[in-house]
């Protein structure tokens, strides 16, 4: 059979049970497209922030989402994205991009979620000194750890909670918001504050970009999904349109409660419910300081948990795709074969405490060299993690028309509209977006002031960086360079691993195949 005729591949040879309906699926889209923690980046670039996240949502959220539609409903394998790449670019392709695509993951993790969510329980509950700190911390890694070690059965519960808590939060924020221009006014914006400026697309793009990653989330489970084909574009279409307004609005409430110069990037949602909440009970100070006290607190608080469980419920969604992509890999022979190896209850055991290690080390990083400098520390793990990620995903969304071209009979519930010309339009769209992002990750400023504008490019470096560009660019581009040392490692371990398993009758190979190629489950020993 040639390439052109053939059709969608088998499923992957683990053996899951199909667990989440429509409704899970749903509200794991939401928990790993609405992530809380980048509210305060985005609302810290002003008016224009907000714009320019309109401007994304249309040239790049919504290609996405119409291609990632496509490719779930058309292969509903376990292990989504890297099983994409590999069925367009084969085994090696799809390892190294798998790598970059998981470690982002426990970067994030223990990075820049664990600190928001410190942060905030400090800001609205107690202090964490000490060691306590370190417990704080550890609570919130190993805790993720434990939910995605849970069956899905089990953990489809942590899911559903996180996108209520979310909807509630978020819903009593912008309420409040409400009720606090009613009594106080809000922050004047004029249409100056609004200007379009190339210096401030190529500061903000990242962090919007990264907002709005999340789609392929749910399909990387696909075969523990009820009915993918079905499910998969229309979560894709309706969690798309929430996560547009459950990020739209609350920045505009950011940008009309609290001064500009109080914006910033690690702690502007906290300030903000802050600010607000003072309707309830409290003042604001002349120089801005919210005080809280009787029911302002009381609903500072509520909002602080549901804060941190929204943070919490981001990581774990994304680490319950991640860490399956991340084993179904392994087992495929991207990597050693015993690491990927699923649990009776379905989960990817060993991946996971694989990931939860790596997010106690970074975290562990984040309390001995931050040296109280949290927004450093933010602005280097935030862009170590949207980069990789970027990476990862130039790979995934060019896969798709060469899918199209590989595969042309396979069954697509849905298709992105426009035929060939509609599928290019989708893929050029996504691929540039990630490429531009990743340049501008690692060159912040990238275009500035090359047409005589006066604007500096190193006024862009992240902040805790000002004036220290070689040091930003090197702790970018060396853990870059170590993850793909890390990767291909991982890949000749596997090619060991494949081989031996070749020359022994007795164990057989597992794989994620394309048409005629075979595809037994694991059997090692007994």
């Amino acid at each position: 059979m040639t390439t052109s005729t053939q059709s969608a591949p088998p499923e992957s040879g683990h053996e899951l049970s199909p667990t989440l309906g429509r409704l899970d699926v749903f509200a794991v889209l939401v928990c790993a497209l609405v992530g809380v923690d980048t509210l305060g980046a985005v609302s810290a670039y002003g008016p224009q922030g907000l714009l320019w996240m309109a401007l994304v949502a249309v040239v790049f959220f919504l290609p996405y989402g119409l291609l990632t539609a496509e490719l779930g409903s058309a292969f509903p394998q376990e292990g989504g994205p890297y099983v994409w790449t590999k069925l367009a670019y084969g085994k090696f392709a799809a390892g190294i991009n798998q790598f970059f695509y998981w470690i982002s993951n426990p970067v994030w993790i223990g990075g820049t979620l664990c600190i928001v969510a410190v942060v905030t329980f400090e800001e609205f509950f107690f202090p964490l000194p000490g060691v306590w700190k370190w417990v704080g911390g550890a609570v919130f890694v190993w805790g993720s750890a434990l939910v995605i070690g849970a069956s899905v059965r089990l953990g489809r519960w942590i899911f559903l909670v996180g996108a209520a808590a979310r909807l509630a939060l978020l819903g009593l924020f912008i309420t409040s918001v409400i009720v606090f221009a009613c009594e106080n006014g809000i922050q004047p914006l004029h249409a100056s504050d609004f200007s379009w400026t190339y210096a401030g697309f190529v500061a903000v793009i990242p962090v919007i970009v990264f907002n709005f990653l999340g789609f392929e989330v749910p399909s990387n489970a696909a075969e523990e999904m009820v009915n993918p084909q079905k499910d998969v574009p229309l979560t894709v279409l309706r969690g798309g349109l929430t996560a547009t307004l459950l990020y739209g609005i609350p920045v505009l409430g950011i940008l009309l409660v609290l001064p500009k110069n109080q914006l910033g990037t690690v702690t502007g949602f906290v300030d903000a419910c802050r600010a607000v909440f003072t309707v309830y009970g409290g003042s604001i100070a002349p120089d801005g300081t919210a005080e809280l006290h009787g029911l302002g607190q009381v609903a500072a608080q509520i909002a602080a948990a549901g804060l941190i469980i929204g943070l919490f419920t981001s990581g774990t969604a994304w680490a319950m795709g991640v860490s399956r992509a991340q084993a179904v890999a392994f087992t495929d022979g991207a990597g050693p074969a015993w690491l990927g190896k699923f649990s009776a209850n379905g989960s990817p055991a060993r991946v996971n405490i694989m990931s939860a290690v790596v997010s106690t080390i970074v975290m562990a990083a984040a309390m001995i060299f931050a040296h109280g400098n949290a927004e450093k520390y933010f602005s280097a793990a935030i862009g170590l993690v949207v980069s990789a990620t970027a990476i990862s995903y130039i790979l995934t969304f060019s896969s798709f028309m060469r899918l199209r071209h590989k595969f042309p009979d396979t069954r697509r519930p849905f298709q992105v509209f426009g035929g060939k010309a509609g599928g290019w339009i989708v893929t050029v769209l996504t691929v540039g977006t990630m490429l531009f992002t990743v340049i501008s990750l690692f060159w912040p400023g990238i275009g500035v002031g090359w047409t005589g504008s006066g604007d500096d490019a190193d006024l862009l470096l992240p902040k805790g960086f000002e004036g220290h560009r070689v040091e930003y660019t090197l702790s970018q581009l060396v853990p870059m360079a170590g993850v793909l040392v890390m990767a291909s490692c991982l890949y000749v371990l596997g090619s060991f691993g494949r081989r031996l398993r070749a020359n022994s009758p007795n164990i057989s190979t597992p794989a994620v195949d394309g048409p005629g190629l075979s595809n037994e489950k694991e059997s090692i020993g007994a």
